[in-house]
């Protein structure tokens, strides 16, 4: 009965606070109607009633229990900070390899590696498609060569490597075990994540290869390879970051991101391999976009929905396979060439979102991303700004420091209602690969893209620097620049690879390889047989695009 009537006088005191604000907002009006992306009006204030039926074990519980709302581990970063995981890669491998020690030396954790265009759909360097981007927005690599380069004195046993590659990320995973194997570390020993999302590529990215179907095929091949030979290598990173960055909103990378992890689930449980056995080492990348407090709530959702769809869909039994572990990169569509150094600003918060919302890697953009490849001055204040935020500013000293914020806690219930609400109807529609095969998803982005950009540019939306408080000009920046002769020489290095290996030895692992394709076998020990004969990135795909054919993507109107 007591706390019957405190209810009912907060419940009056509440009702008689909103009367009072009401009456003054004719003299003092609010700026606006205050919405997220997805839709949903942002109250004035959010007190116990927005909570009326929350049950703490099944939307909470502790850090480290089902549903993981909380985070995966118990102590979080109590125990160790996240991987701070810088995206590094331009020019040749000598000049990218300089870059990595220099971030290891500055206190980086893990390496992240960005490949050129020419690596990411499958040309050597000296293909004519490749002309003009060799080494432009990452690092060359055309041959056992390049890797073996890329990671020396890199100890392969003491540092966790993420590679941004996906239509041939099989081949990337075979020079960098190869090169593992060299430095005589065992293969149970080597850690790190390949990206390894195509589906997202169709979508919101466009470095595709091979059709959806055959993508799939190769995509399983890595998880049953995986499990026996590198078991402790994550091997897919489903990634919503690109769909973020393509103009989804907070809802949408969530909701297309775990639709497309279904797909995955479903093409390796169908293929043969029981759940448990791969998907403790599946991994999420995320976006940290603009809305403080929408990201955190998000990242939050996205834990609890993955553990329910894990354990109630797929019956996973493991633990581990109900845990979503995730990377977050700090929003590059957010970054703007006007005034750059308030990037530094927005880069901060946005990763402060993905610490608070419990992230197991991070990657903070520079400021001059908008403008050129980061400068080694700009690269290491990103690295600083992640440093602060670990040793200095508090919020890794308790778990889930939000967590029971009235706030939040609506906001996590609705992103959690929304995301389910698209993933049904993706499941209607036949599946993730069904939803892009017949364009539900790209028109879904656009849209909401299209709606984010008439907000810019109606002044709905505020962008500091770009349609308000903007000055006349910028200061100049010393931006990195590209050596002209980078192509050249990586050029020059192919041709010598292709004089000095055994062609019998990569003519036959190739045709091995083709047989292979043709069949049912695993293609990977086959890709891996091909890398350590030096056969080029370009001479393996070109096997695959032989016998899966390359996609055309279909332009509808």
């Amino acid at each position: 009965m007591e706390n019957q009537n405190k209810h009912e006088e907060l419940k009056q005191a509440r009702e008689a606070w909103n009367s009072k604000v009401e009456k003054t907002l004719d003299k003092r009006p609010e700026r606006k109607e205050f919405k997220l992306d997805s839709g949903m009006t942002v109250d004035r204030v959010y007190d116990p009633f927005h909570q009326e039926d929350f049950e703490y074990g099944e939307q909470l519980n502790w850090p480290g229990e089902y549903p993981y709302t909380r985070g995966i581990q118990p102590t979080m970063y109590r125990g160790r900070l996240w991987t701070m995981r810088q995206y590094a890669g331009f020019g040749s491998a000598e000049e990218t390899n300089k870059r990595f020690r220099y971030l290891l030396d500055q206190g980086q954790t893990g390496l992240s590696v960005a490949f050129d265009l020419p690596t990411q759909i499958g040309f050597d360097s000296d293909h004519p498609l490749a002309r003009g981007e060799v080494g432009k927005v990452g690092v060359a690599i055309d041959s056992l060569a390049d890797m073996e380069i890329l990671m020396k004195d890199i100890p392969l046993d003491q540092v966790s490597t993420s590679m941004t590659i996906n239509a041939p990320a099989a081949v990337l995973l075979a020079m960098y075990m190869a090169v593992a194997e060299k430095q005589g570390i065992p293969m149970d020993k080597i850690n790190g994540t390949i990206q390894n999302d195509i589906l997202k590529e169709y979508v919101a990215r466009g470095t595709y290869i091979f059709p959806p179907r055959e993508s799939m095929r190769l995509i399983v091949d890595i998880f049953a390879y995986a499990v026996e030979k590198i078991p402790t290598w994550n091997t897919i990173s489903i990634s919503g970051y690109h769909i973020r960055e393509a103009g989804s909103t907070a809802v949408q990378e969530v909701a297309f991101t775990l639709s497309n992890a279904i797909a995955y689930v479903e093409a390796a449980i169908k293929a043969g391999l029981e759940v448990d056995q791969f998907a403790p080492r599946l991994s999420f990348f995320f976006n940290a976009h603009s809305n403080f407090l929408e990201e955190v709530a998000k990242f939050r959702a996205a834990r609890r929905i993955w553990a329910r769809i894990m354990k109630e869909r797929f019956k996973a039994q493991n633990p581990r396979s109900l845990m979503l572990r995730f990377h977050t990169q700090t929003a590059g569509s957010t970054l703007t060439a006007q005034q750059p150094d308030v990037n530094i600003m927005r880069v901060a918060f946005q990763a402060l979102s993905a610490v608070l919302g419990g992230t197991q890697s991070l990657h903070t953009n520079s400021r001059d991303e908008a403008l050129a490849l980061p400068s080694e001055h700009s690269v290491l204040l990103a690295l600083r700004t992640q440093q602060v935020i670990g040793y200095e500013i508090g919020v890794a000293d308790t778990v889930d420091p939000l967590g029971g914020s009235y706030y939040i806690e609506t906001l996590t219930d609705h992103i959690e209602k929304e995301v389910i609400g698209y993933i049904e109807k993706i499941d209607e529609i036949g599946g993730a690969v069904e939803a892009i095969e017949k364009g539900f998803i790209q028109k879904e982005i656009q849209a909401s893209a299209y709606q984010y950009q008439k907000e810019v540019e109606a002044q709905d939306r505020v962008v500091v620097g770009v349609n308000r408080f903007t000055t006349s000009g910028d200061q100049p920046m010393d931006l990195l620049k590209m050596d002209p002769e980078t192509s050249q020489r990586q050029v020059e290095r192919l041709k010598e690879v292709r004089l000095s290996r055994n062609q019998g030895k990569v003519s036959d692992a190739l045709q091995e390889l083709r047989k292979a394709a043709q069949s049912d076998e695993n293609v990977m020990p086959h890709i891996l047989d091909a890398v350590k004969a030096y056969a080029t990135l370009g001479e393996i795909c070109g096997v695959l695009r032989e016998i899966f054919g390359e996609y055309q993507q279909q332009i509808t109107i």
